[in-house]
């Protein structure tokens, strides 16, 4: 089914999308705008040069003041759930499922937690998780992130990060940073389980949705990577058309070794580049439109945002 312009964008938060998508577009001010709009408790932080965008729970100290203080950071050394989506997109691409769709899964689901009184939350859109050819991991916005989290006591977060949701009905549960953990000499035991615990609440909560479609799967790296990197743990959720998700999962019964190609993203012949789901494949070009997405199924990933927010427990 294609994005209809005069249907779902009519919608809030949906009516600045098309805006946002937009060639030249300025992403964070448009955010900004549209986060006042919103009445959401939103400010900006600049950090190693990248822009992150942080939403707080109404009821927390005003993000102006926030801004103005950072030691005023609510949730020092407690456990809020985070709810994660990067903001930028590949030049060249309207990137309207990598990763615009999702934020604005993200600002809905930030109204409503606000309208339910819900106060152990913070949604932040980072920056910087695209990497121009010749960048590293440590250039990535969440990497420096989450190093600044930990000085501000925030350490201790539940980080869920919400990248290219917006085409199909299964939901990705991800398995990358176990690949990546493999390969680490240094003990990172607590790092796992932290993870695992993440995993096992985001299978419970899509669980008790009813969600029929479930898979548990390795997908391209996100911000995840950056965060495990500055030592938070993080899961990452994406979505795929079933067919695709079908296709993908029997292929790597048969080719667990295709895990690290897919990391890497060093598909080197015509079978590894079409093993990759077409959505995957059409992610940082041209080919990541609107017309792709797949509204009907929005509200899926806005209610798992929403429930693991308000679900109590590790």
């Amino acid at each position: 089914m294609k994005a209809k312009k005069d249907k779902w964008t009519g919608e809030s938060p949906y009516e600045r999308f098309f805006d946002f998508i937009a060639p030249r577009a300025e992403r964070l001010q448009i955010l900004l705008e549209h986060a006042k709009t919103l009445k959401l408790n939103a400010f900006v932080a600049n950090i190693a040069g990248n822009k992150h965008f942080f939403i707080f729970p109404s009821g927390q100290n005003l993000a102006s003041e926030i801004a103005r203080n950072p030691a005023s950071m609510p949730f020092k050394g407690q456990s809020p759930v985070m709810l994660v989506a990067h903001y930028d997109r590949v030049k060249d691409s309207p990137g309207a499922n990598d990763n615009s769709i999702a934020v604005f899964q993200l600002l809905k689901a930030g109204t409503i937690l606000d309208a339910r009184g819900a106060d152990n939350w913070i949604i932040v859109f980072t920056d910087k998780e695209e990497l121009a050819s010749g960048e590293g991991i440590f250039s990535q916005g969440s990497f420096t992130l989450s190093q600044k989290l930990r000085l501000w006591g925030l350490e201790n977060c539940k980080i869920y990060i919400f990248d290219a949701c917006g085409i199909g009905e299964t939901l990705i549960i991800s398995s990358t940073t176990d690949y990546i953990l493999t390969n680490r000499n240094s003990d990172m035991h607590k790092t796992k389980q932290l993870i695992r615990s993440l995993r096992n609440r985001a299978l419970m909560v899509a669980q008790s949705l009813n969600l029929k479609k479930i898979l548990l799967a390795p997908v391209p790296f996100s911000d995840d990577v950056g965060f495990l990197t500055g030592g938070l743990a993080a899961q990452t959720i994406t979505t795929l058309p079933a067919l695709e998700a079908d296709l993908y999962e029997a292929f790597l019964r048969n080719n667990p070794g295709f895990t690290d190609t897919l990391i890497a993203g060093s598909a080197k012949n015509s079978v590894e580049r079409r093993s990759i789901p077409q959505t995957w494949r059409s992610l940082n070009s041209a080919a990541d439109c609107p017309s792709k997405l797949t509204p009907q199924y929005f509200d899926q990933v806005v209610n798992l945002a929403v429930e693991l927010a308000l679900t109590p427990g590790a």
